[in-house]
């Protein structure tokens, strides 16, 4: 059975240098005011700039009975009652009010289809924090900290990255990046003391890493 490493924050930046993000809050509370007064194109464009987040939430719901675009169909249904219906007074982000709406939608579509096996709630666990302690979905969606779809989509890189760091680098490499991120309860290093462990330069420490990070960047 593989080795599961724990993917540092750091680690994932590097691998995954930009990625798209959703509409700020300016720029989503202009969209909210138009949209009040007419405007067709800004409730699109809220629709449109929150459909990562459908795609997100239904993944968990998934299984070889569900195809994907159905899910997101039914997801985007709940989306967009939740751009009709929300209110910046409600205290709380477009996404995270956005984020019930959907899960209930997905809800509703498995209840009806009495699935019950595969049903997925917000108590279905997504991943741990820092301290080991498990993360449920429910965790993520009430959240006001945080970006719901970043978090929901970091998850997802992370596991991914926890799949290919072992199968993808070499022993030496897999080492180094082990050590120097911080990786599986290992301890922080940095090039200097990685490359006294090895008996080597710094210097050839630092382009293991770099090509050790390239080879991630490419196996993503």
């Amino acid at each position: 059975m593989p080795q599961t490493y724990d993917v540092s924050r750091k680690l994932l930046r590097c691998v995954l240098k930009t990625f798209l993000s959703p509409l700020t809050m300016e720029q989503e509370s202009e969209c909210l005011k138009k949209m009040k007064n007419g405007d067709l194109e800004a409730r699109n464009e809220l629709i449109e700039r929150n459909m990562r987040l459908v795609a997100h939430v239904a993944k968990k719901y998934q299984s070889p009975e569900d195809e994907m675009e159905d899910l997101i169909s039914i997801g985007t249904i709940g989306l967009i009652k939740a751009v009709e219906t929300y209110k910046e007074d409600y205290g709380s982000r477009l996404a995270t009010y956005a984020a019930r709406c959907i899960d209930n939608e997905l809800l509703m579509h498995f209840r009806a289809k009495k699935k019950t096996s595969k049903e997925v709630s917000l108590y279905e666990p997504i991943g741990t924090d820092k301290e080991g302690n498990q993360i449920q979905l429910l965790d993520v969606v009430v959240s006001e900290d945080e970006d719901v779809v970043e978090l929901l989509e970091q998850d997802r890189k992370v596991r991914r990255l926890n799949e290919i760091i072992p199968q993808t680098l070499s022993g030496r490499e897999l080492f180094i990046i082990i050590n120097r991120y911080g990786l599986y309860g290992k301890k922080t290093m940095t090039q200097r003391e990685i490359a006294r462990k090895l008996g080597i330069s710094r210097s050839y420490v630092s382009r293991i890493e770099k090509r050790a990070i390239e080879k991630l960047r490419q196996a993503f």
